[in-house]
């Protein structure tokens, strides 16, 4: 207790540096997935996904990230070992947060796109184990991680190869594509309204005390998707026949109509990456600010001032500005060659997907999902479309997180240790 009272503002300052670094982090490899497919797909430059990532990373961190966040990440360890020496934990929650945010630095500089929960999730570990021992890791909820290597991409990869067989089967393979993308876009994107405002249901807003049943959540979803859907005919319904276009890509006329709607998935998918992974890299900040304001009680969920919202959310958008550009080009142009059609499948799969597990309690990696969607996308068209050298350099960055960061976390810890102790 008197090491949380000589040093507490230097840990809450230490906290919040470290706290930007790693959302700063996260914005330039999570956020750089969520957009990276629009980005790819030639829906959106890079200054309009900084644009739309600004306002709707904001809105979905703020407005449904909620104001208590699990300051253990994921319940991954008991701490009530050490209520009695809360210093351990801040020294262990300020090395998670630097670890993550170091490999999220050498992740993202090298374009790989890697989980930055299971990166938050590996430091933590790394901490527990020599700070308070193995027995205080929940390894039952590390095989739970280990799973979704698994169920993330290839839930997302499914759902996104039978979405790109839809659009094959109603609009690409008909006698008059540009009619029926017309005529069935609007049903699309309500399926983006619909699944966006169900996770944000599901999953935010448990702070405005909206305590909805799954069957206003689903008449409210409905709502939004229908609303979402005549905005959206608003925008497709003057996409006029382009001959000179279709002569070097016959269904560029097509692919007009898929723009507008891949705007849709490009705002839903940063509010939706707001709302819910923005606790990657505030929750252990929070766990510090609330042990220090406490005066040294080791408390499992802590309540969140906005201040600490705001600076994820700002982190996170920096992170994007400043070095997102190599995560982007991985996931829009290196896996497989993107078209707005096929981005919008990828990125509407990844967030069907991410409904389902929200609601069944599945592990899902919201950056592997989207991996796995693009890669059902390039699949759809044959496996030739789809460079296996550049998936099998992603699916060996996902092996190395929780090892690399736990590595990480320990090193930094003990250096805390020695500083403060």
């Amino acid at each position: 207790m008197e090491i949380i009272a000589s040093y507490g503002t230097i840990f809450i300052i230490l906290a919040v540096i470290f706290g930007l670094y790693m959302t700063w982090g996260v914005g330039a490899n999570d956020l750089a997935n969520a957009m990276g497919t629009s980005v790819g797909a030639g829906a959106v430059t890079v200054k309009q996904a900084i644009c739309i990532a600004i306002i709707f990373e904001f809105l979905g961190a703020v407005l449904a990230g909620g104001h208590v966040t699990d300051t253990i990440r994921k319940g991954i360890i008991d701490s009530s070992a050490i209520t009695g020496t809360p210093e351990i934990l801040v020294y262990g929650m300020l090395a998670s947060l630097l670890a993550s945010g170091i490999f999220l630095m050498v992740a993202s500089a090298k374009g790989w796109p890697v989980s930055t929960t299971h990166s938050i999730i590996g430091a933590i570990i790394g901490f527990a184990i020599v700070a308070i021992g193995p027995d205080s890791v929940k390894w039952s909820k590390i095989s739970g991680v280990v799973m979704s290597w698994l169920v993330s991409p290839m839930v997302g990869g499914t759902i996104s190869f039978l979405l790109v067989m839809s659009t094959r089967k109603l609009i690409f393979d008909t006698d008059n594509p540009l009619k029926n993308a017309k005529r069935f876009a609007p049903g699309y994107i309500f399926l983006v309204g619909f699944v966006i405002s169900l996770v944000t249901l599901f999953k935010g807003l448990e702070h405005l005390k909206l305590d909805l049943t799954v069957s206003q959540s689903f008449a409210a979803a409905t709502a939004f998707g229908s609303l979402t859907a005549f905005v959206g005919w608003l925008f497709i319904r003057n996409v006029k026949d382009d001959p000179a276009a279709n002569k070097s890509f016959g269904f560029a006329s097509v692919e007009k109509v898929f723009t507008p709607m891949m705007l849709f998935t490009a705002c839903s998918m940063a509010f939706a990456h707001g709302s819910n992974d923005v606790a990657n890299g505030i929750g252990p900040l929070a766990a510090v600010f609330s042990i220090v304001n406490s005066g040294g009680e080791v408390m499992q969920k802590a309540a969140l001032p906005v201040w600490i919202l705001l600076l994820g959310g700002g982190g996170i958008v920096l992170g994007l500005v400043t070095f997102g550009y190599q995560v982007m080009k991985t996931i829009g142009k290196r896996i497989t060659e993107l078209t707005p059609s096929r981005g919008f499948c990828a990125e509407l799969a990844a967030a069907i997907t991410v409904v389902i597990a929200s609601r069944t309690g599945l592990p899902v990696s919201t950056t592997h999902i989207l991996v796995g969607a693009v890669l059902g996308v390039g699949l759809a068209r044959g496996i030739g479309a789809v460079d296996m050298r550049v998936v099998m350099n992603i699916v060996m960055s996902w092996l190395i997180t929780l090892p690399a960061a736990a590595a990480m976390s320990i090193i930094i810890f003990f250096t805390l240790k020695g500083i403060f102790g």
